[in-house]
């Protein structure tokens, strides 16, 4: 089983429709982002030049929009050459990677649940079309009353702000605990991003029992999904170390920016001209 193909497990809800149709659904390579990151204190530097605002325990859902803003003061207060380079890298790196370093015209609520339930199917079918196509049938059957099968128990969802249209989503499914060969019934979190803000639009969690349709009571997982929920699962973990590194390295980043443009003693506004 190529890691390359669970990587592309995510999916993509991109066009947000009038809520009279469901949006078409399509893969996208991926990797999933953590839903909270845990960041080091600033460095010592920091603290003795300016004192330093501590990184939060748990990101704000708007911490992207507010590096971006962070970065454009530095920007007015002047930077050297060197620093123009930085902020140029650090912002190519939000523009491409935010999807993962992070999901009266208002959407209704049940349409989030529609993305979700839309997402849910599409995500099992990238398990037997990409990542186990040899039990490609066994899969494609999870949706149907056939044999063993997965049925939402239920659905909690956490609104985090209007989305209107027109705008695109970006819908994550992962792992919430990894399976064991007993697993009957597991737990997915969701979460839905808005392209057009840049942030999570809402967030789910899925109750998912595993049916087996043919006797009409629970059954655990099939061995072959435990070892691909297994590979799954520490993919996730992997990608959440990763992206929790990058965007450390990002605050960071900018904190040293600030530290050296605005937040200094002999700090002057100059709209962009860095003295020598």
């Amino acid at each position: 089983m190529r890691p390359s193909l669970l990587l592309g497990r995510s999916l993509a809800l991109r066009s947000l429709q009038p809520l009279t149709t469901i949006p078409t659904t399509r893969l996208i390579a991926a990797q999933t982002a953590p839903f909270s990151i845990i960041h080091r204190p600033s460095s010592a530097q920091d603290s003795q030049l300016s004192p330093a605002k501590p990184i939060p325990a748990q990101l704000s859902p708007r911490w992207l929009g507010e590096l971006k803003q962070r970065i454009g003061k530095c920007i007015l207060f002047g930077l050297r050459p060197e620093q123009t380079a930085r902020v140029g890298m650090m912002l190519q790196e939000m523009a491409r990677d935010w999807r993962e370093l992070l999901a009266g015209r208002h959407v209704n609520n049940v349409t989030y649940n529609r993305y979700a339930e839309s997402a849910r199917i599409t995500w099992a079918q990238n398990y037997a079309r990409n990542i186990d196509p040899a039990h490609q049938e066994a899969w494609s059957e999870l949706w149907t009353p056939k044999g063993d099968g997965l049925i939402l128990r239920s659905i909690k969802t956490d609104f985090k702000f209007p989305m209107t249209w027109p705008d695109h989503i970006t819908v994550y499914h992962k792992l919430a605990t990894a399976p064991t060969s007993q697993t009957d019934s597991f737990v997915l979190d969701v979460l839905i991003l808005s392209e057009l803000h840049q942030r999570p639009a809402a967030r789910c969690v899925e109750d998912i029992v595993v049916y087996d349709y043919r006797r009409g009571k629970k059954t655990p997982l099939r061995p072959f999904m435990v070892d691909a929920f297994r590979e799954t699962w520490a993919l996730q973990e992997e990608a959440k170390r990763r992206n929790s590194a990058r965007i450390e390295k990002l605050l960071q980043g900018v904190r040293e920016l600030e530290v050296g443009s605005w937040d200094r003693a002999d700090a002057k506004e100059d709209m962009g001209s860095a003295g020598a």
